[in-house]
């Protein structure tokens, strides 16, 4: 999920809107997504959140008010943005914001069977990070 293939619509205009907290795509194919910040900071695709495995993943809590501090630029396939909770190791291809955008209904979803499996709410402080064998910028 992470490249390009010949199928992958490359966005139109990236628009960053504060006061609502969301990303906005437009797409080649003519799709345009508003995609939420903390739907982006729950499934951001670094090893961080995803971890190196199926299984692995780090349940994310308390991102409903998270912002975005800063979006750059990943040569011509991605950017990577900073969230104001300090993450900022994950590259989001023009795919995966695709995805993002497209199946943000059923994601939702996912999110929240998995806080109420978890016993957890959106808004419970993350719980602190234990030592792992990924290497990090923080």
């Amino acid at each position: 999920m992470a490249g390009l293939t010949a199928q992958t619509p490359h966005p139109t205009s990236i628009t960053v809107h504060q006061q609502s907290r969301v990303l906005e795509v437009g797409f080649a194919d003519g799709n345009q997504f508003r995609i939420p910040f903390e739907l982006m900071r729950v499934y951001s695709p670094s090893a961080e959140v995803q971890g190196h495995g199926p299984g692995q993943e780090v349940l994310q809590t308390g991102k409903r008010e998270v912002g975005l501090a800063a979006l750059e630029p990943v040569g011509n396939y991605a950017v990577q943005p900073s969230f104001t909770d300090g993450h900022d190791t994950g590259i989001f291809s023009w795919e995966y914001l695709y995805f993002l955008g497209s199946q943000q209904d059923d994601l939702w979803r996912k999110y929240e069977a998995r806080l109420q499996a978890a016993g957890m709410s959106r808004d419970a402080p993350m719980a602190a990070k234990a030592a792992s064998g990924c290497a990090s910028k923080h």
